[in-house]
Formats: structure tokens, sequence, C-alpha cells
């Protein structure tokens, strides 16, 4: 798996309770190789129709990458259709389910999962799937171009230009502060006031 790593998708759901204590179904696809993840759709009640459907609106996301995709790792969940399945195999991505009561085998959406939670939703009051949508964005845009993370060697799935080495250290709130992002000012770049 290893090499063909860079040629694979992941999807997954989570749920999230909000303060009304409303399950909210959140589905998302990461790529194994650069941790690039998209959030497919956020809903209260999720079913075949509706996973297939945004399913195949990450097709046409992924079509405007120059990555080929080979498999889509997936678990055996019954929201999971024949017709979720010939959406991704009709652009030639082989289905590939995981083993029932095995959640290493799909480790990297698991370790997003741990990872959404721990930096984000365990610090917020959830109102609806709106609110809901608007924080995962926003965390998502962080992650994707800012994080740094261990197994990229400290870059992020966007890849950023290296960073500068002089100049005044910024900080950028995200979340209102929930999470800080620093970074250093350009030498010629006007100051920044913080929020």
């Amino acid at each position: 798996m290893r090499h063909y790593r860079e040629q694979l998708l992941a999807t997954d759901f989570f749920t999230v309770e909000t303060i009304l204590l409303k399950t909210v179904y959140v589905f998302f696809m990461i790529e194994l190789g650069t941790r690039h993840v998209y959030l497919a759709g956020i809903t209260q009640h999720p079913n075949g129709h509706w996973v297939t459907q945004q399913a195949r609106n990450q097709i046409w996301l992924l079509q405007e990458k120059d990555t080929e995709f080979i498999g889509l790792i997936r678990d055996n969940d019954s929201k999971y259709t024949k017709a979720f399945d010939a959406v991704f195999e009709s652009e030639d991505i082989n289905i590939i389910r995981t083993p029932y009561r095995a959640p290493n085998a799909n480790a990297v959406a698991e370790r997003w999962v741990r990872s959404v939670r721990q930096e984000c939703l365990d610090k917020v009051l959830v109102l609806n799937e709106a609110h809901l949508w608007r924080v995962l964005t926003e965390y998502l845009h962080y992650y994707n171009s800012r994080r740094p993370h261990q197994s990229l060697d400290q870059q992020s799935p966007i890849e950023r230009p290296q960073p500068e080495t002089k100049g005044l250290i910024q900080k950028r709130r995200i979340l209102g502060g929930i999470i800080n992002d620093y970074f250093r000012l350009r030498a010629s770049a006007p100051l920044i006031q913080p929020a």
C-alpha cells in the first residue's frame, strides 16, 4: 500500500453532537499520500442517495487535480450503496473495503478524525449543521494549507513556500483563537495588527 499511497483516497463518517443534542454526520475524504482532506458533506440524515450525490460532487472536484486515483478505502457501512461504488468505478477507481471491526485498516482517516476532534471540535459548542460547516471549513483551510504534519516532513498537504527566517513574528487566530498560527512577516510587508 505504501507504494500506491499517492494514488489512494480514504473516506469515512464521524458524528458531532450539537448543543440541542442532535447528531450530525460529517462525511469526508482524505488523500493518503498528501493528507489533503475534503469535506464532502454534513447532514443529520445520511442515506445511500445523499452519500452517492456527495460522491459525485467529490469526483468533479478530484477531476481538477493532476493525480489519478486508483483506489478508495472505505468501511462496510450500509450508507455506501452499489450506486456509490459505481460513481468511483466509472472513473476507474477501485473500491477497497476494510475488514469488519478493523479501524486500523483505514488508519489515515481515523487519525484525521482524532486530529479534528482534539484540535477543534472538543473546544467548540456546535449549534447546527450550518455552524459546523463554517467551523470545519475554517479548520480545513488551516489544516490543508498551514498546519505542519510529521508524516509530511513538517510540510502541509498544500505545499507552502519556505518560511521567512527574518522579520517580525505575527500570530493569526484560527476559529477565534482556538488555534494560533505563527508566521514571520517579510521585511517589506506592512505590519498586520493582531485582532
